[in-house]
């Protein structure tokens, strides 16, 4: 019993927060569809784009997200950086596969930060916009409004998803209701509109409209927003919960209203202006502006949660600066805040109210960022079904084929509307995807730099025995990226204090691609001469490295630690752009040399005591 009830308390709060997005998609996807691209309303029209929606989210939702791709869980995390990690892990050592992969994962995952400013943005707009219907002389004050909501989101976001879930859900079960409700009201008068499912109907449009129709797959994709943001936070309640809330409760409610929609443009065409809210009756359009405001600022709510996750993923698997990344549950590991990107977020979002005004400016600009993502998401999807699952190639290329057929049309279709606002999500990618893979980049060059220039270890613990020098008591813990190399800590403390402890260790810490550590591969110890040892500490992407809680579970390993006897030596190294030497770019050097600056110091973000540290400079050139 306590198991159901918990299954059913978390699709409750994924009610709350993870179909915020794709519940709100009736505020203005068949606006966008028949009214923005001045097609006329016919009831042929109207019947091909009702297919089209229908079709939409039973293949690309259903099947491909809520069945097919969420399958692809790297032990319980979602999200394209999780399944990147998952289809590295599937080829092994293959150094070029892996690079393949990764760029097609960093690019999907700076995509989807575009779709983390585009839909807090498209959502609240859409939302206050039924102020134009209700009263036009309150049109100039829809901005101000949307600003105003967003800030209060945006300062929620530190209380966590878990609380802000179980505030937005009941919100988000209202919501559900009433819209399947006034969907339901208009499919009584006119039921025929439900011949819709069937897919002759996508067909015909398709052969009648030919440009014209590839044109309104631009705007059917906005149905479609919120689908990558399930596999996101799957982290954050499960797979289980968000598939019973799909199914069950939230797929009904959108088609319902989708389908209501359309009887409602049959009967009358000129609705086109606001088919949504003109399916509210007068008395109930204030309260149902209210409603649609409170649903859209929850809709943010799925892409900012799956933004703080991806983020702790790209720093855990090397592809970000270290931040603070705070936890707001104290049952779910999944659930956090990442302040910096909060910040960051917000700011984004306000300058695209400002800049675009209106949904449906911004729907030109939203679908570049959710179809590639979503075709990125399918190709990492295909790989660990070929090589995770074993599915046999004729499977993987029919799939594929079939998957990416649509995924390419949905991206060809809004790849037209660049011009029209579709350059800043781009923009806001690429900016993402280079400083991804700078941060990367660069990692790997100071790691190679400090290989090169170090002394190699066993012959300098060989020199120390025969040459001993003074030793004190304690354990010295250098933190070290080679374990095969001396420490530059370890120099410098010998060089300038003429002292050695009695017992010293070279600890390394290293990110698996898995979510969580298993047991047995947390901890590795290499004893060597002199009381020196080599320590690997493991951690999960989704874990926080806690090294002080790691050593002492190393006592069960025969390696004691007394945090009170023991002291840590890190060397902070200083990047130099220097033209000379091989490696990046000068402008990628001197962007890396920046990030490092500022990056959260590995001290704290490995919750060292800094009581029991000692940190020596390191010049590095790169």
């Amino acid at each position: 019993m306590d198991t159901k009830r918990r299954l059913a308390a978390l699709a409750a709060g994924a009610v709350g927060v993870v179909f915020g997005d794709i519940g709100t998609s009736p505020l203005y996807t068949m606006k966008e569809v028949l009214g923005t691209h001045g097609m006329t309303v016919t009831p042929e029209s109207v019947m091909g784009v009702l297919s089209l929606v229908f079709w939409s989210l039973m293949i690309v939702v259903s099947i491909k997200y809520v069945t097919f791709v969420m399958r692809a869980d790297n032990k319980g995390e979602g999200g394209i950086m999780a399944l990147m990690a998952l289809a590295q892990r599937s080829v092994g050592s293959s150094a070029r596969a892996r690079w393949l992969l990764a760029v097609i994962g960093i690019f999907g995952a700076a995509l989807f930060y575009g779709d983390g400013v585009i839909t807090p943005a498209i959502s609240v707009l859409g939302a206050v916009e039924g102020l134009e219907i209700a009263a036009p002389a309150l049109s100039n004050y829809v901005v101000p409004i949307c600003l105003v909501i967003m800030l209060l989101l945006f300062a929620l976001q530190r209380h966590g998803s878990a609380k802000v879930g179980a505030m937005f859900a009941p919100i988000m079960a209202v919501w559900f209701v009433v819209v399947a409700v006034l969907g339901a009201r208009q499919i009584v008068q006119h039921p025929s509109v439900l011949w819709a499912i069937n897919p002759v109907y996508a067909v015909r449009f398709i052969v009648a409209h030919e440009l014209q129709a590839f044109i309104a797959l631009g705007g059917v994709v906005l149905a479609l927003t919120g689908a990558e943001a399930l596999y996101a936070d799957m982290g954050h309640f499960g797979k289980k919960p968000i598939r019973l809330a799909w199914f069950f409760f939230v797929l009904p409610a959108l088609l319902i209203n989708y389908f209501g929609q359309g009887a409602l443009l049959i009967m009358n065409p000129k609705a086109i202006d606001s088919p949504f809210y003109l399916l509210v009756p007068d008395a109930l359009l204030y309260p149902m502006i209210g409603l649609a405001t409170a649903a859209a600022v929850i809709a943010s709510q799925a892409v900012i949660s799956g933004a703080f996750s991806m983020t702790r993923e790209a720093i855990s698997l090397g592809y970000a600066p270290r931040m603070r990344v705070v936890h707001t549950s104290r049952e779910m590991s999944g659930q956090i805040f990442v302040p910096w990107i909060n910040g960051l977020l917000l700011v984004l979002v306000l300058a695209a109210v400002v800049g675009f005004k209106s949904s449906e400016n911004l729907g030109a600009a939203y679908g570049i960022a959710v179809t590639g993502t979503m075709t990125m998401t399918t190709l990492l999807a295909l790989v660990v079904a070929r090589r995770q699952w074993k599915w046999n190639w004729f499977a993987v290329v029919v799939g594929g084929i079939f998957l990416l057929t649509i995924d390419l049309a949905f991206f060809g279709a809004n790849a037209l509307k660049i011009a029209h606002g579709g350059w800043f999500p781009l923009v806001l990618g690429v900016v993402v995807f280079v400083m991804m893979t700078t941060w990367r980049r660069g990692r790997e060059l100071v790691v190679r730099e400090i290989k090169q220039s170090g002394l190699a270890l066993e012959p300098f613990i060989d020199n120390i025995h025969e040459h001993p020098p003074l030793r004190v008591p304690g354990t010295a813990v250098f933190l070290t990226a080679n374990l095969d190399a001396v420490p530059h800590a370890l120099l410098h403390n010998l060089k300038h204090n003429k002292v050695l402890h009695e017992r010293n260790v070279l600890l390394t810490v290293e990110v698996l691609e898995t979510p969580v550590a298993d047991p047995e591969e947390r901890i590795d110890i290499r004893s060597l001469n002199g009381e020196f040892y080599c320590l690997s500490l493991r951690f999960g992407f989704a874990e926080d490295p806690n090294i002080p809680l790691a050593l002492n579970r190393c006592s069960r390993e025969g390696l004691p630690f007394e945090m009170m006897d023991t002291t840590f030596f890190l060397s902070r190294e200083n990047i130099v752009a220097d033209v000379r030497r091989p490696g990046m770019a000068l402008w990628r050097d001197k962007l890396f040399a920046f990030m490092a600056r500022n990056a959260m110091p590995a001290t704290a973000f490995f919750q060292i005591p800094g009581n029991r540290l000692i940190e020596l400079g390191a010049q590095v050139e790169i």
